[in-house]
């Protein structure tokens, strides 16, 4: 198990799925540069993203601003009026709703063009783990600070310690909010929160009692945040220091001795490698395998890098049952495609309207469970949608929105600039020139390959395949327009939507 794949299938074909999973997917110029370093460099280009520069600013708004949070506290409790009240809690509303929608670009943008796309893709899967949502963190002050707080604590802890992990997402304050256990006392534990931590995020259902659920939510009474602040913080009286039983140990257990209960089972090793090997291979490890990534894990201190290091090297994750075996989820298939294509993102709204609208809200997800992933991407209307997407991307036009469809997925704000925007909204396309010889955009059977060849990195099958000829065969000349319209024809197949 987990050997090493051997020299001689290291090749373009293999470096384009190490690309595609490790990242996001880019045109043939990346995926030879790639293949032209030996296997190991190539795996390192990836995971030691650290000492690869990293320029992107934060977002302006990047620190918890209490004393504008107070005054505006105190600005609703003085309010002349309830209505005055009410439109002071509205702007504020429509401020947050605007910085989660400014973090959706932001994040989008680190995934397309920044210099560490693992990491980013790393980032992608703790959201999914831990998923998080909006919908109900937007209660609290200062919402959108507290969603991009949990983001980059992924990002500074993403191939680290599992441990720390855990302790830093289970005192993140977006977290405690989402799984109500700011509120958490001795006189009324939250079961909930010391449930989601083992079912969802790192046992697994039936690897824990009801005990083991009562006595872990007493140990975890006292966790709280500063609504003001945004900060974790320990509520002492709150906090039952009563001897407790958890996973057949006993002692006066707080909400880290918990955690750290947890990493010890054998199951927290095999629960975490599984997932992680199911989001990159795009499916289940077989149980030799999984306890083969798990031992490689538990043996370097439940470090994730050493596991992922031997991961991307082995046999088994360039096997042909995994090799384009994965359904690209939505933020894969935009991210990608613009990679792909050599051309820009979509504006922040309407990439996240196009996302929303293809399934994967993103700091939305749909519940606890984040995103099932796989086939459960596909259905009728999102598989259409991703057609009908494409045309954006590639022809550099998206649908004439009213101004109350643009409000709405602008996240509620309106009004007649926004209708302006609206009316005046521009996408850069696909630059056919760019990423084409003069050569191929003249000739048929030298674009079809130039077209498969950057977006699939394998041929179409054969009814996908005449259909394109088809198309082409009637031109006597072919225009850009020609070109760009075989381009959105290739990604309206379904092999487009797998890599």
């Amino acid at each position: 198990m987990l050997k090493p794949l051997s020299s001689d299938r290291w090749n373009s074909e293999t470096a384009a799925h190490l690309l595609n999973r490790a990242g996001f997917g880019g045109p043939p110029a990346e995926i030879q540069k790639l293949a032209a370093l030996d296997h190991d460099k190539a795996v390192s280009s990836f995971l030691d993203y650290e000492k690869i520069p990293d320029p992107t600013p934060n977002p302006s708004w990047d620190h918890p601003q209490p004393d504008r949070l107070e005054k505006l506290r105190l600005a609703i409790k003085n309010a002349a009026t309830p209505q005055e009240a009410q439109t002071l809690r509205q702007q504020e509303n429509q401020l947050q709703a605007q910085r989660i929608n400014e973090l959706r670009g932001w994040w989008l943008d680190r995934m397309a063009k920044g210099p560490r796309p693992f990491l980013e893709k790393m980032v992608l899967f703790w959201h999914g783990h831990f998923a998080t949502s909006i919908e109900k963190v937007r209660q609290s002050p200062n919402s959108a600070y507290m969603m991009w707080r949990q983001n980059q604590s992924f990002r500074d802890y993403a191939t680290g310690n599992w441990l720390e992990m855990l302790k830093v997402i289970g005192k993140d304050p977006a977290m405690l909010v989402w799984l109500d256990q700011a509120q958490s006392r001795k006189e009324h534990p939250n079961e909930n929160f010391a449930r989601e931590v083992m079912e969802l995020f790192s046992l697994g259902e039936g690897h824990y009692t009801e005990h083991d659920i009562t006595e872990a939510a007493r140990a975890l009474t006292g966790w709280s945040y500063s609504p003001l602040e945004q900060t974790f913080i320990f509520r002492p009286f709150f906090h039952d220091i009563g001897p407790k039983t958890i996973f057949g140990e006993t002692g006066d257990f707080d909400g880290d001795d918990f955690l750290a209960l947890i990493v010890k089972q054998p199951q927290a090793a095999r629960f975490i490698t599984a997932k992680i090997w199911n989001f990159f291979a795009g499916q289940m490890p077989s149980p030799p395998l999984n306890d083969a990534l798990a031992e490689v894990f538990r043996s370097n201190g439940n470090n994730f890098k050493p596991m992922l290091r031997v991961m991307f090297r082995s046999e088994e994750f360039y096997d042909t049952s995994v090799i384009r075996n994965q359904v690209k989820s939505p933020t894969q298939w935009l991210v990608g495609s613009t990679r792909m294509l050599e051309t820009d993102l979509p504006p922040p709204f309407l990439s996240s309207a196009m996302l929303r609208s293809l399934g994967q809200d993103l700091f939305a997800p749909p519940n606890v469970k984040g995103w099932d992933g796989g086939m459960s991407w596909i259905t009728t209307n999102t598989l259409l949608t991703r057609y009908n997407d494409s045309v954006t991307i590639v022809q550099g036009t998206a649908q004439q929105m009213s101004p109350e469809d643009f409000a709405r997925k602008q996240g509620g704000a309106g009004g007649q600039k926004l209708e302006k925007i609206a009316q005046r909204i521009h996408i850069g396309g696909v630059d056919a020139e760019k990423i084409l010889t003069p050569e191929e955009r003249m000739d048929k059977k030298l674009l079809v390959a130039a077209i498969e060849k950057r977006l699939l990195q394998t041929n179409l099958s054969g009814e996908q395949e005449k259909a394109l000829n088809d198309f082409l065969e009637p031109k006597t000349k072919l225009a850009d327009a020609d070109v760009l319209q075989a381009i959105r024809l290739v990604m309206s197949t379904p092999d487009y939507q797998v890599a």
